[in-house]
């Protein structure tokens, strides 16, 4: 994220260090990177160089009135997952360091949570295209040892469920489209425009919605092909280190059919995918690929749709994801 989280101190997340990790803090700076996390590069007294994020549990609820409880306990497996596979001999995961008592992350405040890594020196990269054919395929090669891990590192894993987050808050704000006395409340820059946008293509929207459903009702018939999945492995959740490629924020590791590691990585052509099967002997099935995407699109409509629900600002973090929220309107309406 853009800007330091509201409703978290660095004093919050520097006594959480101390007195789960044992880490005592001589100098801590906000990392404005990614968006989703918020982050801290944390040197120790000892001279240790540490990497800490936050993730705000409301943001990760995947309906109005779920407990944060729920949200914290999807977050903790994920982390949890990832240390597995850490342990299991991945050693291309960026797994947190576990707090003394065993834990991959912990509630700092009663929203928050709080994980730890090791700092790593590599080259980073943005959302969007790979940076080479190389790039590409390095992943993919990730992807594979991850699909093909033992078992036991599915131990601490959830399921997937498909659900879409904050669906209830976007076909909410989609119902008030007939009724414009109802619309959503006032409560910052971007609540009204997020109001007519939504009003301007609820069409599209339904039709997504409603495609989706019958994807996944689709996909229920078939028989299981659940592998440990990452969620999101996109050029900016990998770095390129002198030991290789990494893959880092696994925040929303899940048991899912392959193809949620799959609809983003293929470059068009199908050679990433005849790659993967290939290389484990399951063929990508185009409507889960097709599921995905879907999903992939609905969940950042929703949660940008919920954001603007709840009061804000105007933040740097606002502005991006209206921004975001406009251009990716725009294309699922052309």
């Amino acid at each position: 994220m853009l800007s330091p989280p509201d409703g978290l101190s660095e004093d919050v997340v520097v006594s959480a260090l101390a007195r789960r990790w044992g880490v005592s803090v001589a100098s801590m700076t906000y990392r404005p990177v990614g968006f989703g996390s918020h982050h801290w590069a944390v040197v120790d007294a000892a001279g240790t160089r540490w990497f800490v994020t936050a993730d705000d549990l409301e943001t990760k609820r995947h309906w109005l009135g779920e407990p944060l409880t729920a949200a914290f306990g999807r977050l903790r497996a994920s982390l949890a997952a990832a240390r597995d596979l850490r342990d299991s001999g991945r050693t291309f995961v960026v797994a947190p360091v576990p707090t003394r008592d065993g834990e991959p992350l912990v509630r700092a405040n009663d929203r928050f949570g709080v994980a730890l890594y090791p700092f790593l020196d590599g080259q980073s990269f943005a959302w969007g295209e790979f940076s080479t054919p190389g790039h590409r395929r390095g992943v993919l090669d990730l992807i594979v040892a991850i699909h093909s891990a033992p078992s036991a590192v599915r131990r601490r894993a959830v399921a997937e469920d498909f659900a879409v987050p904050h669906r209830d808050e976007l076909e909410a704000a989609i119902g008030f489209v007939d009724d414009l006395a109802n619309d959503a409340p006032d409560c910052g820059p971007y609540a009204r425009p997020t109001s007519v946008l939504l009003i301007e293509n609820a069409v599209p929207v339904r039709r997504l919605l409603a495609r989706y459903d019958e994807l996944v009702i689709a996909s229920l018939s078939r028989p299981c092909r659940t592998v440990l999945t990452h969620g999101e492995p996109h050029p900016g959740n990998t770095m390129l280190t002198s030991d290789g490629w990494l893959l880092i924020d696994w925040d929303t590791a899940l048991l899912a059919p392959p193809e949620r590691d799959l609809w983003s990585l293929d470059p068009g052509d199908g050679s990433i995918l005849g790659a993967y099967a290939e290389a484990t002997g399951v063929t990508p099935l185009a409507s889960m690929l097709e599921l995905y995407r879907i999903r992939w699109d609905l969940a950042d409509i929703a949660v940008s749709v919920s954001r603007f629900r709840r009061h804000h600002r105007g933040s740097a973090d606002d502005n991006k994801s209206w921004h975001d929220l406009r251009s990716l309107m725009a294309r699922i309406n052309a």
